[in-house]
């Protein structure tokens, strides 16, 4: 031990130091939140994204500055070395290190474990979320010549949303013609989708015979109502009067309806929507329409801004 100690006079001896690894820090943890934060944005809710993103730079940029803390350091400057023979360089003369193994090897750890997890989680992310963000919407559909559809009664009509799918294409809408309303002619279409849970709803009249017609190579069946006053759904007891409007159960708002065009004589349905309510009847009805939302969501109120954002 007495040799250790320097004695006055002495140059200063080296000794060997142990490895510094960087200390314990949260960094990592809360990266990893606001990454999961972001991922669970993107599927309900962007706003919640764009948190989850913001933490997930803010902390990521921590743990990177606390990773490299040691090699961003700069020297000390050490003072003029004092003359020394050519024999004494020689033998002390030593490449110093310039950048510390453990550093090394820990980003090399990182680097490798952050590739790896892109190559795994970023086709998984692709397949689960992109969907959310391609249009889905259906071909416009055919319902045949307008003469299939008297005046002042409901009509059910069956299709299928696109030409090359099977039974899991199947739709339904009721359709009421509502005659001339300055001279364009008016059409009530309603989905028979439930906006409680999206079970198929039943108008409440006297159905007649069934017409199966072939338009624009489409399938169609067409299926008269007599005396409709209402719709219900079988499924939880959600109510509906003639324009669609909710009266009673569970939905929480009026049934989906259809745009329309006439196409050489043809009622040709296009893109669908939502509905709040609809104040009045027929032809002279006021629509207060919104963007299409799934069943269960509120489009109007305070109630839509705690449900997920449909993108």
């Amino acid at each position: 031990m007495a040799d250790e100690l320097e004695r006055p006079g002495e140059e200063p001896v080296e000794h060997e130091a142990e490895p510094h690894f960087p200390s314990p820090t949260i960094w990592p943890f809360a990266f990893a939140a606001g990454v999961a934060l972001l991922l669970v944005g993107l599927i309900i809710n962007l706003f919640l994204a764009a948190v989850g993103g913001a933490i997930a730079l803010i902390f990521g940029f921590l743990w990177i500055r606390e990773a490299t803390r040691e090699v961003r350091r700069r020297p000390v400057e050490a003072p003029p070395p004092e003359p020394v023979s050519e024999l004494a360089v020689a033998e002390d003369e030593e490449e110093p290190e310039r950048y510390p193994r453990s550093v090394f090897l820990e980003m090399s750890t990182l680097g490798v474990g952050a590739l790896i997890g892109g190559i795994v989680t970023l086709p998984a992310l692709g397949f689960m979320i992109a969907p959310a963000f391609v249009d889905q919407g259906y071909d416009e559909v055919d319902l045949g010549p307008l003469e299939n559809f008297p005046e002042a009664q409901y009509v059910v009509a069956t299709f299928y949303s696109k030409k090359d799918q099977a039974s899991v294409g199947r739709r339904t809408a009721f359709v009421r013609n509502n005659g001339m309303k300055n001279d364009v002619p008016s059409f009530t279409i309603i989905s028979n989708r439930c906006a409680h849970l999206g079970c198929p709803t039943q108008p409440q009249g006297l159905p007649g015979e069934e017409k199966k017609i072939v338009a624009a190579k489409r399938p169609v069946a067409i299926t008269p109502v007599a005396s409709v006053s209402g719709f219900q759904c079988p499924c939880h007891g959600g109510a509906y009067d003639d324009e669609g409007n909710r009266t009673a159960g569970p939905p929480v708002r009026a049934l989906d309806r259809y745009q329309f065009l006439i196409n050489n004589g043809n009622l040709v349905l296009t893109t669908s929507y939502s509905v709040s309510k609809v104040t009045g009847t027929g032809a002279d009805a006021v629509i207060h329409a919104y963007k299409l939302a799934d069943p269960g969501q509120h489009v109007d109120g305070p109630e839509q801004y705690f449900y997920p954002y449909i993108p």
